[in-house]
């Protein structure tokens, strides 16, 4: 079963809790790579994150209005702040010390 969406993407980035979005395409090599690097994010930090996966395929609206011009591209939200941004697959570490910054 889905997620309740969100009214808004405000909404969605508006959250004490870090937002991590991942935007990607499905052609997209490196963002499958990247996919099951997302997925021990999350399984590592619970309910200290919400991991988000947009299809620029699908939203060109929004990467216009943040500029993705480039997958993958990761943007982690916090209180509808961008805290950090990076083109291309993250490592881990990299991902982790950037969210322990907001804990």
């Amino acid at each position: 079963m889905a997620e309740k969406q969100p009214t808004s993407f405000r909404d969605l980035i508006n959250s004490d809790t870090p937002v991590l979005i991942d935007f990607f395409a499905t052609w997209c090599g490196p963002c499958k790579a990247y996919s099951p690097i997302l997925g021990q994010l999350k399984a590592d930090l619970g309910d200290d994150l919400r991991l988000i996966k947009i299809d620029v395929d699908n939203n060109q609206e929004i990467c216009q209005k943040l500029n993705v011009r480039s997958m993958p591209t990761t943007i982690i939200f916090q209180n509808g702040e961008i805290k950090f941004r990076a083109a291309g697959v993250q490592p881990i570490s990299v991902l982790k010390a950037e969210l322990a910054k907001l804990a």
